[in-house]
């Protein structure tokens, strides 16, 4: 083993295959797909959940203003 030792040597690091010049349609496996998938679905439920809270609390400030 040497002494010399960098912060990126790639030791715990994910690294993700890039598609090569013959091979541009690669997409992963069934688990990327399934993990972009669950990604997307996640996202979409916080993008939701930040709308609601946003519609909420505009509520909110109407009321408070109208009662004001």
């Amino acid at each position: 083993m040497s002494d010399t030792s960098t912060e990126n040597d790639g030791q715990g690091m994910i690294v993700n295959p890039k598609p090569t010049a013959d091979n541009q349609d690669w997409d992963g496996d069934e688990a990327d797909r399934a993990d972009r998938l669950r990604f997307e679905e996640e996202q979409a439920m916080i993008r939701e959940q930040s709308e609601a809270r946003a519609a909420a609390k505009a509520a909110a400030q109407a009321v408070k203003t109208a009662g004001a």
